[in-house]
């Protein structure tokens, strides 16, 4: 009788104590490794980070982009700009140009 009490004093507490090692760790776990977890975020942060430097890519692309359209809008039209978009247009070259050919 006594050796059961004794065994019951030791073993519940011990039981609970188990499976609350076991919840916290379950926890603590998906905490990490969820899909909000620590890990996620970190990815996500570096997803935003390469996302970021494409945008900056992209809006220095438009401005040149918008100052090209800019010189080719204004009252005084850019003459090198204009020169060069009748070139593309009609094919030509001047004589002096060196021309190279890269492929399809």
């Amino acid at each position: 009788m006594v050796v059961k009490k004794r065994a019951r004093a030791v073993l519940i507490p011990l039981a609970l104590y188990a499976v609350a090692a076991a919840l916290v760790g379950y926890f603590v776990h998906h905490a990490h490794n969820g899909s909000r977890g620590l890990e996620a975020k970190r990815e996500l942060k570096v997803q935003l980070d390469e996302l970021t430097r494409d945008l900056a890519v992209v809006r220095a692309e438009r401005a040149e982009w918008d100052r090209r359209i800019a010189l080719l809008r204004s009252d005084q039209i850019d003459r090198d700009l204009l020169e060069e978009r009748a070139r593309t247009l009609l094919g030509r070259v001047h004589r002096n140009d060196l021309v190279i050919i890269t492929g399809p």
